[in-house]
Parts: structure tokens; sequence; C-alpha cells
């Protein structure tokens, strides 16, 4: 056991900084063939311990910038997710005594992680392995079956590499070779064959950073100046298209939280909000802060304010952050215990909108900071005719670490995964136009005011990961369970045998 713990550890250890910021992608199979070779016939009991340290080393410092929250939140976060790689390891060791036990253990994987982005509480999704697959040769396969699909394919792909090393002693070599390049010919088969993408023309796009004063990172001390900075960069446009400078956009985004009070509450704001779309003649999707129907709650909102007739279309977060923008169970966790809780003093609801907006005549598929990372916010606004996808964020509380990087680069995914062209629009860092092959267009330094002018395709064609995608993570649920259960039978029967004995 000792050898094989400390291979699970330097195995997390790999898995996490095969992602942003420093991105040693290489590592990636290298850490998932570990794990799957540590757990081989292990007991359920061992084999959740070595996915315990597992997970414990992968998510300690993948999700570092947590500390930004504060060090007690990222422990318990990172603790709390290590729980789902151990009963990973369960899953992988049972299936790993069945007949293709590597597709096997791709199934149990994206189970895992359907399981883990889902519950509790909307779930987190941070960590996802098809996250990590941007800019390599897997990354073809996001269109045809989604990051559910390409989770699955490299975890598989792994699982048969180990399995040649395995079998080169007891199976001739011409079944292992065959077996290997029929994995091979699996992942290369999208490099020449690509879905096809149509397009309905084309729309220019503003995008606008007006940037967080002092250190960057405490949005709330400077909200005021941070909607005065917006609308100043928005005005500043408008003068330069005015002078023929600049061609007009036929719409303007602004990042999330944007405004921090109510427009429909606070006057000045709403004046200052409207002037700028008069001005820029426009309409500009506002990130706002709004009051919700009970004193208690608050939304999230992409608002479309329009120079003539105002607030109009709407969108709202679809997955708050827990114990970040609400508080589950709040009666439970009194605010003279738990300190923190007090700066939440209101809980921020979930929207339910599935429709796209419709925006300067172009239908918009809006997502709100972490809704990027939820395949369900962006999948079904762009069944439902999406052209294009916005991305409005703040991650000002993390303008300091490597969430900024990981965040775009999954924006970056999902404009492989629906051949969409994504808009993403942050108060200071990263914004960036990404096209539908996953490459920056152009890109905002972070921590400076600069305002983006890009014309993108509107795209109507629907890749299959629209549909293969959810249906995927869904029936590897099922299936995972299945598989599971009909490993543990044989094995619960051969433990009574031995005990008889």
């Amino acid at each position: 056991m000792p050898p094989r713990l400390l291979v699970a550890a330097l195995a997390g250890v790999g898995l996490a900084v095969s992602f942003e910021p420093l991105r040693l992608v290489f590592l990636l199979p290298v850490s998932i063939l570990a794990l799957l070779w540590c757990i081989r016939g292990l007991s359920l009991r061992r084999a959740a311990l070595v996915g315990e340290v597992f997970g414990l080393f992968y998510m300690f410092p993948l999700i570092i910038w947590m500390r930004a929250v504060g060090t007690d939140a990222w422990l318990a976060l990172s603790i709390f997710q290590s729980l789902y790689f151990a009963l990973l390891a369960v899953g992988l060791a049972v299936v790993s005594r069945l007949r293709g036990w590597p597709l096997w253990s791709g199934v149990v994987w994206v189970a895992v992680e359907v399981f883990r982005g889902s519950w509790p509480m909307s779930g987190f999704t941070w960590g996802r392995v098809a996250f990590a697959t941007v800019d390599t040769p897997v990354e073809v396969w996001l269109p045809w079956v989604g990051a559910n699909g390409v989770s699955l394919l490299v975890v598989a792909s792994c699982g048969v590499l180990l399995w040649a090393v395995l079998e080169l002693r007891e199976t001739p070599r011409p079944v292992v070779a065959v077996g290997l390049a029929a994995c091979v010919g699996v992942l290369a088969v999208p490099q020449w064959w690509q879905p096809e993408r149509t397009t309905d023309g084309s729309i220019t796009v503003a995008v606008v950073q007006g940037d967080v004063p002092g250190h960057g990172n405490n949005l709330l001390a400077h909200h005021r100046e941070v909607t005065a900075s917006h609308v100043a960069l928005t005005r500043e446009l408008a003068q330069q298209v005015d002078r023929g400078e600049q061609p007009r956009p036929d719409f303007v985004v602004w990042p999330e939280n944007t405004t921090a009070v109510d427009p429909f509450r606070d006057r000045e704001v709403r004046d200052s909000i409207q002037r700028a779309a008069q001005a820029i003649a426009v309409p500009i999707l506002v990130g706002a802060i709004v009051d919700a129907p009970r004193r208690d709650q608050v939304l999230n909102q992409g608002i479309v304010m329009d120079p003539v007739s105002g607030a109009g279309d709407r969108y709202t977060k679809r997955h708050p952050v827990p114990f970040g923008e609400y508080i589950p169970y709040r009666k439970h966790f009194p605010e003279r215990n738990f300190g923190r809780l007090s700066l939440i003093p209101r809980d921020m609801i979930s929207g339910t909108r599935k429709s796209p907006l419709r925006i300067g005549g172009a239908l918009v598929a809006d997502a709100i900071c972490f809704d990027v990372a939820y395949d369900d916010a962006i999948s079904e606004q762009v069944r439902r005719g999406a052209q294009l996808l916005v991305v409005q964020t703040s991650n000002a509380l993390f303008i300091h670490t490597g969430q900024i990087e990981q965040q775009f680069a999954i924006s970056r995914l999902r404009a492989l995964e629906t051949g969409r062209t994504v808009v993403v629009a942050a108060v200071n860092g990263r914004s960036g136009v990404i096209g539908p092959d996953g490459d920056v267009v152009e890109a905002i330094e972070p921590r400076t005011r600069d305002v983006l002018l890009q014309e993108v395709p509107l795209t109507t064609s629907r890749p299959p990961a629209m549909v293969v995608g959810p249906w995927l993570g869904r029936g590897s649920v099922l299936i995972a369970l299945g598989a599971v259960l009909w490993g543990v039978l044989p094995y619960r029967q051969r433990k009574r045998l031995q005990t008889a004995e």
C-alpha cells in the first residue's frame, strides 16, 4: 500500500497541474493511467483509501484559488470534493475485474463527474478531465460528444494503454497492437471529419472591461466606481463611432456585477446606464444584482438595456455558488458563530431560463460566471436557437489567482463544443473573443481598462454534442451503476466461498 499511496498522491498533483495556469497537459494521461494502476487488484476499502489520497492531492492544488475566499473554505471544499474520488476509486476497483474494463473505467469516471457536478446543491464541476483538453488532439471530439464524451474517451484510452502494458506478457503481441491501433484510430477520426458549420451573417460586438480600483479584488467596496468606469468607456466608444474612427457595434456587453445595486431601484445607476445606451445607440447587456420579490433574496442577472425602451430581456444566473452567493440551510448557521456568513446577508436564487436572449438582431446564449462550467446552462439555449455565446463574469475576487485562466479555458472548450463564438466580458480579466475553433481571436489583458470591438459570425448549425453530450452523462450514471453491481455480485460470491473454506 505505501507505494500505491505515494503514486496516487503524485498522480493527483500531476492531474492538477495539467490544468491552467501551469498547463502541463502531458501529465493528464500519465496521472489517470497511474491512478488506474494503483487501484487494480485492491479490495474496495483499500481502493477507497487510494482514491481519497488521490482526491486530496488533486483538489488542494487545483482549487488553491479558493484561499481568496478563505483558507477554511479552501480546506473544506477540497476535503469534501476528495470524497468523490474515494467513491470513484471504489467503482474503478469493481469494474477492473470485468472484461473490457478500460471502457467501464471511462464510464464510471464520467458518472462520478456528473454526480459531483450535480449534488449536493447543484454540485461543483471544477476539475472535469475534459476541461484540460483544449489545445490537445482530443479537442476535435468536443463538437461530437461534448465534455462528457471527451472525459470518457480520455480515461478509456488511458485504460487501453494500461491494458496493453499489463497484457504484453500473456496476450499475443498482434492482439495488443490491434487494440492500441483501434484506440488511436477512434481518437484520430475527427481530425479529418468535423460537423458542418453553417452561419447566418455576422454582427459586431463590443466588450467593455472597466477594471476595479485599488488591489482589484474588492468590487463591492468600489461598485459605483466600477459602474462609472463601464459607462465612461462605453461613452468614449460612442464618441469614436460618431467621429468615424470605429464601426458601430450591434450591441455592447458589460460584465457580471457592473452594477452591484438594483438599477430598477437606484435611479442614478439606471439613468447612467440608459445614457450610455443612448450614446452608443445600441443595446447593452448589463450585469446587475437585482432585488428579488422577497427582501432576503437577490438575483444575478444579465439585462438587455435598449437605448429607447430601456430594460428588456433578462437572463438570471442558473448556478449560484453555495456559501459564496447563498447560504444553504441558513437557519443552521447563526452569524454570531460563522462570521464570514454575515458578508452574504441575502440568498441568491437560481434562474430557470432555457431560451436565448434576443440582442441586436441575434439570439444570444448568456452564462454568468460559474454557469459556463455547467452543461445545462449553455446546451439548452443552443438547442433553442442561440447563434452566439456570451459569458458575463466578475471574478474580481480571484484576479490574482489561477482561477481566471481556468475559467477562460472552460470558455474556450464551450466554443469548440457548441461550434459558436464565445464572447467573454470580465470586470478586470480575462475578457476576450473566442472563435468557434476554440482559438482566442482577441483578448484584453487583466487589470486594464479597455474596449474590444470584434465582428463575429452567427452560427445556426447545431453540433451533435448538444444532444449527445447530456445523454452521455445521464447514460453513464445508469450504465456505471449496472457495471458496478455486475462486478460486485461475483466478488461477494467469491468472498463467501473463501469464508466457507
